[in-house]
């Protein structure tokens, strides 16, 4: 509803005599373009090129732009072939009042992908993260935010903790990167460590960390650029003097593994890693993970200051993959999609689902249309925003929210699924 209006105000700008220039991932708004130009064909050094510049009809009909191939229906984003019917447990607060919430009960049925839904200003936010997020949070005791208002929370004896998973940066500094993050390093320094030459010279795995003191380069203490503050305005970096921006002394990088220094090793691609390490299982696990999220064009040494908001949440999300042993967990996402293209959707839902299947359960605030069809249970705010909005308008699985008139996100879902409403079978309420 919100980016029909948007669109609406877009299209009176240019009608007007401007030009809109719109960068974009959302269906609705490609679709109401005038001109469309895709960039790509794929992500990092893959992409780059102009794949497509052209009216829009004339670019729905393009054979090499991933979008396209979308808009035509060629590529999509299947429903899933069942709907989880979860642990039968539930966590429930009641009278959540913050802001323009009114009173509410709202059940949150565990062991489930949970889609919060509604208009822009419908008090989503304000219910999970101001709400749920910050009450669960003190009773785990891992943070101590101010909470919204509510009178009682019950179920949290069957969660072993909540995780809000954001798109703030993993760090803030040129030190955090990907491979740290993930704590592949490690592996990556006994393998070098491991060397005959390594050997011979007494080098230990600590010698090829950039974070501690033995084999980084002192000058810029392993980080590979130096800091310049300027004043008034934001600190930039510039590549070290001494190691040209390779991190390690010179004795370090004449160790070699599998012909490459540390430093080279570093600048591999994700993917071109999980080729290079072929037959270490425990590392190979780790660099297929980053791969299956969309994230395989990242360098393992990229510094955490010039990821996206996306490629940072999608490296929480691998972080909390990595961890096999880990449910009853409650995470949390606001908006998860924001900044990804129809395809990089369709690789993070894959993710999400074993999140869940993982045996935790997902609260997920979001707008995308392609992830409320593919949750196990939506909650609808609203029905307006502001003061209108604090309602639960909807609520149940997404074949149920589309057969209500009374739902914005209702009456969109039912335009894209409508087989699936068709043949929709009313269910006992699994949280009744």
């Amino acid at each position: 509803r919100d980016t029909d209006l948007l669109a609406g105000i877009l299209k009176d700008l240019a009608a007007a005599g401007n030009t809109v220039v719109v960068v974009e991932h959302d269906r609705q708004m490609i679709e109401s373009a005038d001109h469309i130009v895709e960039l790509g064909p794929q992500s990092g050094e893959k992409g780059g090129e102009v794949v497509c510049a052209a009216p829009a009809g004339e670019f729905r009909r393009d054979r090499r732009a991933m979008t396209a191939r979308y808009l035509r229906g060629e590529e999509h984003i299947p429903l899933p072939n069942s709907r989880r019917s979860g642990t039968g447990k539930v966590l429930v607060i009641a009278g959540a009042s913050e802001h323009n919430l009114k009173d509410l009960v709202v059940r949150f049925p565990l062991g489930m992908l949970i889609c919060i839904t509604g208009v822009s200003g419908s008090g989503k936010s304000t219910l999970v993260e101001d709400t749920l997020y910050a009450a669960l949070a003190r009773a785990f005791r891992t943070k101590t935010l101010p909470m919204g208002r509510f009178k009682a929370i019950r179920g949290i004896e069957h969660l072993k903790g909540v995780r809000l998973i954001d798109q703030q940066p993993i760090g803030r500094t040129p030190r955090s990167n990907p491979v740290t993050y993930l704590k592949a390093f490690d592996e990556i320094r006994r393998l070098f460590a491991g060397e005959r030459e390594a050997l011979r010279q007494g080098f230990a795995a600590g010698h090829f960390s950039f974070n501690a003191g033995g084999g980084r380069c002192e000058r810029c203490e392993g980080a590979g650029v130096e800091k310049l503050e300027m004043y008034f305005f934001e600190d930039i970096y510039a590549p070290c003097e001494r190691c040209e921006g390779r991190r390690f002394k010179p004795e370090i990088l004449a160790i070699r593994y599998r012909g490459k220094t540390i430093s080279e090793v570093l600048a591999l691609t994700v993917d071109e890693a999980r080729s290079f390490f072929s037959g270490t299982a425990k590392l190979q696990e780790r660099l297929h993970l980053l791969s299956s999220i969309g994230l395989g064009y990242l360098r393992l040494g990229q510094p955490a200051t010039t990821l996206s908001g996306g490629e940072a949440q999608r490296l929480k999300i691998a972080a909390e993959l990595k961890d096999a042993g880990a449910k009853d967990l409650l995470y949390i996402m606001d908006e998860p999609t924001t900044g990804l293209h129809m395809d990089d959707v369709k690789k993070l839902l894959v993710v999400l689902q074993k999140l869940v299947n993982a045996g935790n359960t997902l609260v997920v605030v979001e707008h995308n249309l392609d992830v409320i069809k593919s949750a196990d249970w939506v909650i609808d705010l609203g029905p307006e925003g502001g003061q209108a909005g604090g309602h639960i308008v909807a609520e149940g699985r997404p074949e149920l929210i589309a057969k209500s008139d009374a739902s914005y996100t209702g009456r969109c879902l039912a335009q894209t699924m409508t087989e699936a409403v068709d043949r929709f079978i009313l269910e006992p309420h699994p949280i009744a």
